[in-house]
Protein backbone atom coordinates (compact mmCIF):
# COMPACT_ATOMS: atom_id res chain seq x y z
CA UNK A 1 0.00 0.00 0.00
CA UNK A 2 1.29 3.68 -0.75
CA UNK A 3 2.29 5.98 1.91
CA UNK A 4 -0.54 7.88 0.78
CA UNK A 5 -3.24 5.49 1.12
CA UNK A 6 -1.68 4.95 4.79
CA UNK A 7 -4.50 4.53 7.53
CA UNK A 8 -4.01 6.97 10.09
CA UNK A 9 -3.11 6.33 13.10
CA UNK A 10 -3.94 7.49 16.84
CA UNK A 11 0.06 8.15 17.42
CA UNK A 12 -0.62 10.62 13.95
CA UNK A 13 -3.59 12.26 15.79
CA UNK A 14 -1.60 12.62 19.15
CA UNK A 15 1.40 14.64 17.20
CA UNK A 16 -1.12 16.55 15.23
CA UNK A 17 -2.99 17.33 18.15
CA UNK A 18 0.25 17.94 20.78
CA UNK A 19 -0.84 15.43 23.03
CA UNK A 20 -0.40 11.99 24.41
CA UNK A 21 -1.86 8.97 22.77
CA UNK A 22 -3.45 8.32 25.86
CA UNK A 23 -5.09 12.05 25.87
CA UNK A 24 -6.41 11.38 22.32
CA UNK A 25 -7.81 7.71 23.74
CA UNK A 26 -9.57 9.28 26.47
CA UNK A 27 -10.68 12.32 24.66
CA UNK A 28 -12.25 9.97 21.80
CA UNK A 29 -13.66 7.65 24.29
CA UNK A 30 -15.67 9.64 26.84
CA UNK A 31 -12.82 9.89 29.72
CA UNK A 32 -11.52 12.75 31.71
CA UNK A 33 -10.10 15.85 29.84
CA UNK A 34 -10.45 19.60 29.08
CA UNK A 35 -13.59 20.89 27.11
CA UNK A 36 -11.04 22.33 25.01
CA UNK A 37 -8.94 19.65 24.47
CA UNK A 38 -11.60 16.88 23.60
CA UNK A 39 -12.53 19.42 20.68
CA UNK A 40 -8.78 20.20 19.87
CA UNK A 41 -8.63 16.56 19.70
CA UNK A 42 -11.83 16.28 17.87
CA UNK A 43 -10.77 18.55 15.40
CA UNK A 44 -7.61 16.85 14.13
CA UNK A 45 -9.44 13.21 14.26
CA UNK A 46 -11.57 14.69 11.67
CA UNK A 47 -9.22 16.69 9.49
CA UNK A 48 -7.01 13.44 9.30
CA UNK A 49 -10.05 10.94 8.61
CA UNK A 50 -8.64 9.41 11.95
CA UNK A 51 -11.29 6.22 12.17
CA UNK A 52 -10.84 4.83 15.96
CA UNK A 53 -10.69 0.73 15.91
CA UNK A 54 -13.38 -0.40 17.60
CA UNK A 55 -11.75 -3.87 18.92
CA UNK A 56 -8.71 -2.10 19.89
CA UNK A 57 -10.42 0.19 21.76
CA UNK A 58 -12.43 -2.70 23.68
CA UNK A 59 -9.30 -4.17 24.65
CA UNK A 60 -8.22 -1.13 26.44
CA UNK A 61 -11.61 0.17 27.83
CA UNK A 62 -13.53 -3.53 28.37
CA UNK A 63 -16.40 -2.15 26.70
CA UNK A 64 -17.57 -3.19 22.92
CA UNK A 65 -18.39 -0.04 21.50
CA UNK A 66 -22.14 -1.54 20.77
CA UNK A 67 -25.49 -0.85 22.08
CA UNK A 68 -28.93 -3.56 21.67
CA UNK A 69 -32.20 -2.09 20.61
CA UNK A 70 -35.13 -4.49 21.20
CA UNK A 71 -38.18 -3.90 19.25
CA UNK A 72 -42.12 -5.65 18.93
CA UNK A 73 -41.87 -5.55 15.32
CA UNK A 74 -39.81 -4.40 12.40
CA UNK A 75 -42.79 -4.59 9.95
CA UNK A 76 -44.78 -2.09 12.09
CA UNK A 77 -43.37 1.22 10.69
CA UNK A 78 -43.66 3.03 14.14
CA UNK A 79 -40.81 0.62 15.19
CA UNK A 80 -38.44 0.94 12.23
CA UNK A 81 -39.06 4.87 12.28
CA UNK A 82 -37.26 4.39 15.92
CA UNK A 83 -34.76 2.02 14.72
CA UNK A 84 -33.71 4.74 12.07
CA UNK A 85 -33.33 7.43 14.70
CA UNK A 86 -31.15 5.13 16.65
CA UNK A 87 -28.92 4.31 13.95
CA UNK A 88 -28.56 7.90 12.65
CA UNK A 89 -27.62 9.01 16.38
CA UNK A 90 -25.48 5.64 16.81
CA UNK A 91 -23.21 6.51 13.78
CA UNK A 92 -22.62 10.08 14.97
CA UNK A 93 -21.47 8.78 18.14
CA UNK A 94 -19.26 5.74 16.82
CA UNK A 95 -21.61 3.01 17.86
CA UNK A 96 -22.79 0.23 16.51
CA UNK A 97 -26.53 -1.37 17.32
CA UNK A 98 -27.78 -4.64 17.35
CA UNK A 99 -31.35 -4.88 16.55
CA UNK A 100 -33.95 -7.87 17.52
CA UNK A 101 -37.59 -8.57 16.53
CA UNK A 102 -39.23 -10.43 19.37
CA UNK A 103 -42.37 -10.87 17.04
CA UNK A 104 -44.33 -9.33 20.12
CA UNK A 105 -43.37 -12.31 22.21
CA UNK A 106 -42.72 -11.39 25.78
CA UNK A 107 -40.60 -14.82 26.42
CA UNK A 108 -38.29 -14.01 22.99
CA UNK A 109 -38.32 -10.39 24.63
CA UNK A 110 -36.41 -11.20 27.60
CA UNK A 111 -34.54 -14.24 25.92
CA UNK A 112 -32.99 -10.73 23.74
CA UNK A 113 -32.54 -9.03 26.89
CA UNK A 114 -30.61 -11.27 28.50
CA UNK A 115 -28.64 -12.40 25.01
CA UNK A 116 -27.98 -8.73 24.35
CA UNK A 117 -27.10 -7.63 27.48
CA UNK A 118 -24.26 -9.73 28.02
CA UNK A 119 -22.73 -8.86 24.15
CA UNK A 120 -23.40 -5.01 24.36
CA UNK A 121 -22.54 -2.43 26.67
CA UNK A 122 -26.46 -1.04 27.06
CA UNK A 123 -29.66 -2.06 26.05
CA UNK A 124 -32.81 0.22 24.23
CA UNK A 125 -36.32 -1.72 24.94
CA UNK A 126 -38.94 -0.50 22.53
CA UNK A 127 -42.43 -0.93 24.03
CA UNK A 128 -41.21 -3.89 26.04
CA UNK A 129 -44.54 -6.64 26.29
CA UNK A 130 -42.71 -7.95 29.14
CA UNK A 131 -44.00 -7.25 32.51
CA UNK A 132 -42.27 -4.62 34.75
CA UNK A 133 -41.06 -7.04 37.21
CA UNK A 134 -39.81 -9.56 34.71
CA UNK A 135 -38.07 -6.54 32.93
CA UNK A 136 -36.59 -5.66 36.05
CA UNK A 137 -35.01 -8.93 36.81
CA UNK A 138 -33.54 -9.68 33.08
CA UNK A 139 -32.20 -6.03 32.40
CA UNK A 140 -30.14 -3.57 34.26
CA UNK A 141 -31.30 -0.50 35.34
CA UNK A 142 -27.89 1.19 34.85
CA UNK A 143 -27.37 0.26 31.40
CA UNK A 144 -30.66 -0.10 29.96
CA UNK A 145 -33.25 3.06 28.72
CA UNK A 146 -36.96 2.13 28.00
CA UNK A 147 -38.58 3.62 25.19
CA UNK A 148 -42.28 4.51 24.55
CA UNK A 149 -43.02 3.16 28.10
CA UNK A 150 -42.50 3.77 31.94
CA UNK A 151 -40.80 1.24 33.85
CA UNK A 152 -40.67 2.22 37.55
CA UNK A 153 -36.37 2.37 38.88
CA UNK A 154 -35.22 2.86 34.70
CA UNK A 155 -34.79 5.76 32.58
CA UNK A 156 -37.56 6.27 29.72
CA UNK A 157 -38.36 8.33 26.28
CA UNK A 158 -42.18 8.42 26.25
CA UNK A 159 -44.28 10.52 24.08
CA UNK A 160 -47.40 12.38 25.68
CA UNK A 161 -49.96 9.94 24.84
CA UNK A 162 -52.94 11.71 27.19
CA UNK A 163 -52.14 14.92 25.55
CA UNK A 164 -52.68 13.34 22.08
CA UNK A 165 -55.77 11.53 22.87
CA UNK A 166 -57.09 14.51 24.03
CA UNK A 167 -56.51 16.34 20.67
CA UNK A 168 -57.93 13.58 18.43
CA UNK A 169 -61.34 13.83 21.09
CA UNK A 170 -61.29 17.31 21.01
CA UNK A 171 -61.43 17.38 16.74
CA UNK A 172 -63.96 15.16 16.61
CA UNK A 173 -65.97 16.72 19.02
CA UNK A 174 -65.43 20.26 16.84
CA UNK A 175 -66.69 18.35 13.85
CA UNK A 176 -70.00 17.33 15.50
CA UNK A 177 -69.48 13.70 16.75
CA UNK A 178 -70.93 12.63 20.25
CA UNK A 179 -70.81 8.56 19.53
CA UNK A 180 -66.95 8.18 19.31
CA UNK A 181 -65.77 4.19 19.56
CA UNK A 182 -62.04 3.21 19.87
CA UNK A 183 -59.98 0.07 19.36
CA UNK A 184 -58.05 -1.18 21.87
CA UNK A 185 -54.22 -2.79 21.58
CA UNK A 186 -52.73 -5.35 23.09
CA UNK A 187 -53.45 -5.94 27.11
CA UNK A 188 -49.28 -5.84 27.77
CA UNK A 189 -48.98 -3.03 26.01
CA UNK A 190 -48.48 0.58 28.52
CA UNK A 191 -49.22 2.43 25.27
CA UNK A 192 -52.73 0.81 25.66
CA UNK A 193 -53.05 1.55 28.77
CA UNK A 194 -52.19 5.01 28.59
CA UNK A 195 -54.84 5.70 25.87
CA UNK A 196 -57.59 3.86 27.29
CA UNK A 197 -57.31 5.97 30.59
CA UNK A 198 -57.82 9.01 28.54
CA UNK A 199 -60.41 7.90 26.42
CA UNK A 200 -63.38 8.94 29.26
CA UNK A 201 -66.48 9.02 27.24
CA UNK A 202 -65.33 6.62 24.22
CA UNK A 203 -67.52 3.02 23.37
CA UNK A 204 -64.49 0.29 23.43
CA UNK A 205 -64.48 -2.09 20.58
CA UNK A 206 -62.42 -4.41 22.95
CA UNK A 207 -58.88 -5.29 21.87
CA UNK A 208 -58.04 -5.66 18.09
CA UNK A 209 -54.39 -6.81 17.37
CA UNK A 210 -52.20 -4.03 16.74
CA UNK A 211 -51.89 -4.73 13.01
CA UNK A 212 -53.27 -3.90 9.85
CA UNK A 213 -55.57 -7.41 10.35
CA UNK A 214 -56.90 -6.12 13.60
CA UNK A 215 -58.29 -3.30 11.99
CA UNK A 216 -59.94 -5.60 9.78
CA UNK A 217 -62.08 -6.98 13.24
CA UNK A 218 -62.57 -3.59 14.26
CA UNK A 219 -64.10 -2.77 11.14
CA UNK A 220 -66.60 -5.10 11.60
CA UNK A 221 -67.22 -4.12 15.13
CA UNK A 222 -67.46 -0.51 14.46
CA UNK A 223 -70.63 -1.07 11.81
CA UNK A 224 -72.50 -2.84 14.83
CA UNK A 225 -72.73 0.14 16.97
CA UNK A 226 -74.07 3.33 16.41
CA UNK A 227 -70.46 5.46 16.63
CA UNK A 228 -70.16 8.13 13.91
CA UNK A 229 -66.17 8.15 14.36
CA UNK A 230 -63.72 5.73 15.61
CA UNK A 231 -60.00 6.40 17.03
CA UNK A 232 -57.65 3.00 16.60
CA UNK A 233 -55.09 1.83 18.57
CA UNK A 234 -52.05 2.63 16.11
CA UNK A 235 -51.76 3.86 12.24
CA UNK A 236 -51.85 -0.28 11.13
CA UNK A 237 -55.04 -0.63 13.01
CA UNK A 238 -56.72 2.65 11.10
CA UNK A 239 -55.45 1.57 7.83
CA UNK A 240 -57.23 -1.45 8.31
CA UNK A 241 -60.22 -0.14 9.36
CA UNK A 242 -60.21 1.83 6.23
CA UNK A 243 -59.76 -1.12 4.25
CA UNK A 244 -62.43 -2.71 5.56
CA UNK A 245 -65.26 0.24 5.26
CA UNK A 246 -64.47 0.44 1.93
CA UNK A 247 -65.05 -2.87 1.22
CA UNK A 248 -68.85 -2.53 2.81
CA UNK A 249 -69.61 0.51 0.80
CA UNK A 250 -69.13 2.60 3.79
CA UNK A 251 -67.88 6.19 2.88
CA UNK A 252 -64.81 7.78 4.94
CA UNK A 253 -65.40 10.71 6.23
CA UNK A 254 -68.89 10.48 4.70
CA UNK A 255 -70.66 8.27 6.82
CA UNK A 256 -67.55 7.49 9.56
CA UNK A 257 -64.78 8.91 10.35
CA UNK A 258 -61.34 7.41 11.24
CA UNK A 259 -58.24 8.82 13.22
CA UNK A 260 -55.66 6.58 13.96
CA UNK A 261 -52.11 7.34 16.32
CA UNK A 262 -48.52 7.13 15.63
CA UNK A 263 -48.21 8.99 12.20
CA UNK A 264 -46.62 6.16 10.39
CA UNK A 265 -45.09 7.26 6.42
CA UNK A 266 -48.22 4.99 5.71
CA UNK A 267 -50.90 7.37 7.07
CA UNK A 268 -50.20 9.92 3.74
CA UNK A 269 -50.38 6.82 1.38
CA UNK A 270 -53.76 5.87 2.10
CA UNK A 271 -57.18 6.72 0.72
CA UNK A 272 -58.49 8.78 2.18
CA UNK A 273 -55.02 10.14 3.43
CA UNK A 274 -55.37 9.38 7.72
CA UNK A 275 -55.90 11.91 10.28
CA UNK A 276 -53.35 10.91 13.11
CA UNK A 277 -51.57 11.89 16.12
CA UNK A 278 -48.26 12.02 15.57
CA UNK A 279 -45.30 10.62 17.88
CA UNK A 280 -41.53 11.91 17.11
CA UNK A 281 -40.95 8.05 16.75
CA UNK A 282 -37.08 8.65 15.61
CA UNK A 283 -36.16 11.96 18.11
CA UNK A 284 -37.10 8.89 20.88
CA UNK A 285 -34.64 6.87 19.52
CA UNK A 286 -32.16 9.51 19.03
CA UNK A 287 -32.58 10.91 23.05
CA UNK A 288 -32.59 7.35 24.32
CA UNK A 289 -29.61 6.82 22.90
CA UNK A 290 -27.93 9.55 24.71
CA UNK A 291 -29.47 8.59 27.59
CA UNK A 292 -27.87 5.42 27.48
CA UNK A 293 -24.35 6.92 26.36
CA UNK A 294 -24.39 9.90 29.21
CA UNK A 295 -24.40 12.22 26.58
CA UNK A 296 -27.69 14.01 28.28
CA UNK A 297 -27.77 15.95 31.30
CA UNK A 298 -31.80 14.65 31.85
CA UNK A 299 -32.32 12.03 34.21
CA UNK A 300 -35.82 10.24 34.90
CA UNK A 301 -38.64 10.41 32.34
CA UNK A 302 -38.13 12.21 29.21
CA UNK A 303 -41.76 13.38 27.83
CA UNK A 304 -42.34 14.50 24.11
CA UNK A 305 -44.72 15.79 22.78
CA UNK A 306 -47.55 14.84 20.29
CA UNK A 307 -49.36 16.51 17.10
CA UNK A 308 -53.18 15.95 15.67
CA UNK A 309 -52.09 16.07 12.00
CA UNK A 310 -55.32 16.29 10.58
CA UNK A 311 -55.71 14.98 6.45
CA UNK A 312 -59.00 13.30 4.74
CA UNK A 313 -60.47 10.67 6.91
CA UNK A 314 -62.23 12.87 9.77
CA UNK A 315 -65.03 15.05 9.01
CA UNK A 316 -67.97 16.70 10.07
CA UNK A 317 -70.94 14.38 11.60
CA UNK A 318 -73.18 12.67 8.87
CA UNK A 319 -77.00 14.60 9.43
Amino acid sequence: MGAGLARTTVQDVARAAGVSVSTVSRALSGGTVSAETRENVIEVAARLDYRVNRAARGLITGRTGNIGLIVPDLRNPFFADVAKGVSARARAADCGVFITDTDEDPVAELEAIATLGRNTDGLLLCSPRAADADVLAGADPATTVVLHRRIAGMNAVVADIGDGIRQALVHLQALGHRHIAYAEGPAGSWAARERVAALSGAKSLGRVAPTFEGGLLAADLLLATTATAVIAYNDLVALGVLHRLAARGVSVPGQLSVVGFDDVSLATMSHPPLTSVAVPKDRAGAIGLDLLLGRSGVGGDVVLPTSLVVRASSGVVPT
